[in-house]
């Protein structure tokens, strides 16, 4: 008889007859501890359930991200009216420096300027190729000094067999951007560049290093 009694007060805290289908529910409370009022789906029945059991968790799947390095490349084949002739790769990653390696071959031994010129335009042979590439109006010097021409590379050096190998690290000739090279020539000199220091009247525009040899217009290359 007393179990009997205790049933029917739990079956009484737990269902709830209302006296109307039409009996508004209060708002849910915001007080984690209060119970919540669930509308059954049968005529004035009203479900006391605890707060607890109205959340869902709903965990979002974490989303991978990688970052790939952008490669460019890009290529210029040197050739001219003698014997002199090369090739000049270019590549960059991201926005970090340019890496120029050059192999020439045909030159006399020692130094001989090596330039990056504003044009590629060989309709005239080298000469078309216009002045050093210089974006930022300095005046020529050396490919570390503060002020130079952004095509001012310096000098390449041949060897006894006339050829001349070199790599060139450099922040100045981008393959893309506003300032990008692709599509303005490389070009190297009968002599040695001064690197504007040699107090000829050259020396400021062009190094005074002599005649062009050979040119090459860059242009993109797959990588």
């Amino acid at each position: 008889m007393q179990a009997a009694a205790i049933v029917a007060m739990a079956a009484h805290a737990i269902l709830t007859i209302t006296p109307s289908p039409h009996t508004l529910l209060p708002p849910l409370s915001t007080n984690p501890s209060d119970p919540q009022v669930v509308q059954s789906t049968f005529p004035g029945l009203s479900l006391h359930l605890p707060r607890q059991s109205l959340s869902i968790a709903v965990a979002a799947p974490k989303q991978q991200f990688s970052l790939l390095a952008v490669s460019k490349k890009a290529v210029a084949v040197l050739k001219g009216n003698s014997k002199v002739e090369g090739v000049v790769t270019l590549t960059q990653q991201d926005d970090g420096p340019t890496t120029v390696n050059v192999r020439v071959t045909g030159l006399t031994p020692g130094l001989h300027g090596f330039h990056l010129h504003e044009y590629g335009d060989t309709t005239n042979g080298c000469m078309s190729t216009g002045s050093h590439f210089n974006p930022n109006s300095m005046t020529h010097g050396a490919p570390e000094d503060e002020v130079r021409h952004a095509g001012d590379l310096g000098n390449i050096v041949a060897n006894a067999d006339g050829v001349a190998e070199a790599t060139i690290v450099d922040k100045q000739i981008p393959l893309s951007g506003p300032n990008a090279v692709i599509g303005r020539a490389f070009v190297v000199h009968e002599v040695e560049d001064d690197l504007g220091k040699g107090g000829h009247e050259l020396s400021l525009t062009t190094g005074n290093a002599g005649g062009r040899l050979a040119c090459g217009v860059v242009g993109l290359t797959p990588i």
